[in-house]
């Protein structure tokens, strides 16, 4: 994961990302969105969770660590939806 954006892309970030939705218990992967402020920590940058609850503008996604759940808030920017394929 880049630590910074090109010169070009600086201070951008899509629309379509900001205001996307999710539903509970959808498929989640935290990508940061390196234009706005995380409010998470580094760590949980690139890990799998499920979309627990909205709150808010934020969305309550629950992530193992080590094979404990923890839960976090966080905005939709920072998230990508994860298809799950049917088998």
């Amino acid at each position: 994961m880049p630590r910074t954006k090109k010169p070009r892309e600086k201070g951008k970030f899509s629309f379509s990302r900001y205001f996307q939705k999710f539903r509970e218990g959808e498929s989640v992967a935290v990508v940061r969105e390196l234009a706005m402020k995380a409010g998470f920590p580094k760590r949980i940058q690139g890990r799998t969770g499920r979309v627990v609850k909205k709150q808010g503008t934020a969305y309550e996604v629950e992530i193992k660590d080590f094979n404990k759940p923890k839960k976090y808030l966080i905005r939709p920017i920072h998230l990508k939806k994860i298809l799950e394929a049917k088998v």
